[in-house]
């Protein structure tokens, strides 16, 4: 598996992407996230692709994006992280996450903390982001969604 930041030649991949009505409950679809992703420079919008297959999705986000739920300056924001319906249960979503530290570190200069926003009843993804590293210290807010805990992994 390899990450990359989204650039046109993924545009078919995205297209094809798939999630489900639950799934969209707790995420966005990635081709709303990529134009986002064009409308703010802050915002990264990042594939997941195992054998040429767009098999995970996210988004990175600095600055403004992840002032609500941090106060270090040098920290980003996982946002909308999704896998595929047709991946689900293969451990493309755990794969990703455990690749995604290096990939901060050698895409996003100075950045020393990744945090995240889960929802409080999305229980199967708290979980996955416990077993990669991400820890829950003891921060809630409430989002469009409802509440969330905030999570961090310290680079």
């Amino acid at each position: 598996m390899q990450l990359y930041l989204y650039d046109e030649r993924f545009k078919n991949a995205i297209e094809n992407y798939e999630l489900t009505e639950e799934q969209l409950c707790y995420t966005g679809h990635p081709k709303d996230c990529i134009k986002l992703s064009e409308e703010d420079s802050n915002r990264y919008s990042i594939l997941a692709l195992e054998e040429d297959k767009l098999v995970t999705f996210f988004v990175l986000h600095r600055n403004e994006g992840v002032k609500p739920y941090s106060n270090n300056n040098n920290s980003i924001l996982l946002r909308a992280f999704s896998t595929g319906f047709l991946y689900q249960g293969r451990g493309y979503a755990k794969k990703s996450l455990m690749l995604l530290p290096e990939f901060v570190k050698e895409n996003f200069n100075g950045i020393n903390e990744i945090v995240l926003a889960v929802n409080v009843n999305n229980v199967v993804a708290q979980k996955l982001y416990q077993k990669c590293g991400y820890v829950d210290e003891g921060v809630r807010k409430i989002g469009k969604k409802g509440e969330l805990i905030i999570m961090s992994y310290h680079l």
